[in-house]
């Protein structure tokens, strides 16, 4: 066999190493719950394959952390030709003692708008890793990304160009716009409430620069649900949140309603539909039919997922727009903030609004924000007031974040603070038609 053997990595030539001896991981296996250890021993026993002693010596290194209580991973620089991003680099610390593994870089690769995949794209995924890494892919990542974990060095710019060529492209990595996620949408999903994949696809192609030369304080990502079930966790994960949503009254078969309380019972119904609404907007009548207050309905989507038959968004669909989400790092964690209540998502003109304010905020991001900061804490750092005026967005009822709830405010200019709210909210409906 040559030194490049059939999977494209350097053989040694030496006789496989003994495998080593895992007693603590191996209690990990025990518990009723399949195990990450189970799937790193399986690429571990693929005696034919040359990644096996890589993974070999993973778990070798792995059970070495745990003895000592210390990981040994450090990170450096690996990227490929044209990209500042996109790989994690990782390196042992402990590469005497596992060689095998002393290299195991992560390449982050964005995955197909709404999760689409064939099985054949699948395969030839599986393949080029199979050839160039560890075999180890995680679908996916906490940023969206396919994660091939695994990779030495001298393969990585191996290993993307065949990504590149069945039409993959890495994701973002560092202070840059990240890899962003978009849900199944329309595809499959009754709840959709505009093109989720078109909103994807447009957006990140327009800022991909953004996301392969890191330039910006810090990471920055867009989420793209359909309805308020955010099945991509986009209000507390994205910095800025497309949430489908409708804007006039939910549509109610009565028919099927009373189909739903006959078969599931009243008391069923009372209690885990009626009950349940968190602004108290339905009402069951005499006769089994369903009164919905509108105006005080939240778009919560727990009546339409338990009746979904019986209840389904509006006619005028598009989606709200909610800015500064995310995990915990300087001031802990933040659910995204309204600040735009509704667009439409039909035409290109919508499509290129909702991509203009992307740019909008972006400028904003890298223009004010603190090195390590993200735009939620911006917002925070600076006010919502100030935040509004730098992004050129007028200040709406619909961005408090709480009522009040305390009866002891004086109210004495809320009407007119209110009927000057109304006024120029006539103003813009008519700017608007004599536009259209």
């Amino acid at each position: 066999m040559s030194d490049e053997d059939k999977h494209g990595q350097a053989s040694s030539g030496e006789p496989p190493a003994a495998r080593h001896s895992t007693p603590m991981l191996d209690q990990l296996e025990a518990g009723p719950w399949p195990s990450f250890v189970t799937g790193l021993k399986r690429l571990r026993d693929a005696g034919d394959k040359a990644y096996a002693p890589m993974m070999n010596d993973l778990l070798g290194q792995l059970e070495h952390s745990y003895e000592n209580r210390t990981g040994y991973w450090k990170g450096g620089t690996v990227s490929v030709f044209g990209y500042g991003g996109g790989v994690i680099p990782r390196f042992s610390e402990v590469a005497d003692k596992f060689p095998q593994s002393k290299e195991f870089h992560t390449l982050r690769v964005q995955p197909p708008a709404g999760y689409h995949y064939t099985t054949d794209l699948l395969r030839q995924l599986c393949d080029i890793w199979e050839k160039y890494g560890s075999g180890l892919i995680a679908l996916h990542g906490q940023s969206g990304d396919i994660m091939f974990q695994g990779c030495s060095t001298e393969n990585v710019q191996k290993a993307f160009d065949e990504f590149n060529e069945i039409g993959f492209d890495l994701g973002g990595a560092g202070p840059a716009l990240r890899t962003s996620t978009s849900c199944v949408g329309h595809a499959r999903c009754e709840k959709s409430c505009y093109d989720e994949v078109r909103a994807h696809r447009s957006v990140i192609n327009e800022f991909l620069d953004e996301m392969h030369r890191p330039a910006l304080p810090y990471k920055f990502k867009f989420k793209f649900s359909g309805c308020g079930n955010d099945c991509v966790n986009a209000i507390h994960r994205a910095d800025f949140a497309v949430i489908g949503t409708w804007r006039d009254d939910m549509k109610v078969d009565q028919e099927e309603v009373k189909k739903y309380v006959a078969k599931a019972g009243r008391k069923y119904t009372i209690d885990h539909v009626i009950a349940m609404c968190p602004t108290r907007a339905l009402s069951l009548n005499d006769d089994d039919t369903l009164d919905v207050d509108n105006k005080s309905c939240v778009r919560c989507m727990h009546c339409l997922n338990v009746m979904n038959k019986a209840l389904s968004p509006g006619d005028d669909r598009g989606a709200s727009i909610l800015i500064g989400g995310k995990r915990s790092l300087k001031i802990g964690d933040l659910m995204g903030t309204m600040i735009v209540p509704f667009i439409k998502l039909e035409t290109d003109e919508d499509y290129q609004r909702l991509i203009e304010f992307g740019r909008r905020l972006i400028d904003f991001f890298a223009e004010n924000a603190l090195e390590h900061e993200r735009i939620g804490e911006t917002m925070d750092r600076i006010g919502l007031p100030a935040f509004l005026e730098a992004i050129g967005v007028d200040p709406d009822p619909n961005m408090v974040n709480h009522p009040r709830t305390s009866s002891f405010v004086r109210t004495d200019d809320f009407t007119v603070e209110a009927e000057k709210y109304f006024e120029r909210k006539a103003r813009e409906a008519g700017l608007n038609v004599a536009a259209d």
